[in-house]
């Protein structure tokens, strides 16, 4: 199976809605915070190995201790991947850090803070007419 085929493409989408799907519903560990997401996946084409970018919208100090938490549990996200999936084999996820959702929201912030410089040419225009 060929890396961006149709099916590992299928088969990345499947695993992140069920890895997102264990991560919200069914882990306990109050490490892991409920701001957490699953960015993307990424299958290897033999279906052995799995990396999962997950972000947490908060400090540094809750995405370290949700990383924690999901490393710890990986083998419990393991094996309910294996029972709500029908793969051949079922990967060993890697989960790494993202920063993309943090990214974002810090963005959206500074481009707020710069509209809120710019002057209300509605008023200037209004003014010019009378």
């Amino acid at each position: 199976m060929r890396k961006n085929s149709v099916k590992n493409i299928r088969i990345n989408g499947e695993v992140q809605r069920e890895l997102a799907e264990i991560i919200r519903g069914e882990l306990k560990d109050p490490r892991i915070s409920p701001l957490a997401s699953v960015v993307s996946v990424t299958v290897a084409p033999d279906l052995k190995t799995c990396k999962a970018y997950i972000s947490v919208l908060g400090d540094e100090e809750a995405q370290a201790a949700t990383m924690e938490g999901l490393k710890s549990a990986s083998g419990f996200i393991r094996s309910a991947l294996a029972r709500n999936l029908n793969l051949r084999n079922t990967p060993v996820i890697t989960f790494i850090a993202e920063q993309s959702i943090a990214y974002g929201v810090e963005m959206s912030a500074k481009i707020d803070e710069v509209i809120a410089q710019i002057p209300d040419r509605s008023d200037e225009e209004l003014s010019q007419e009378d």
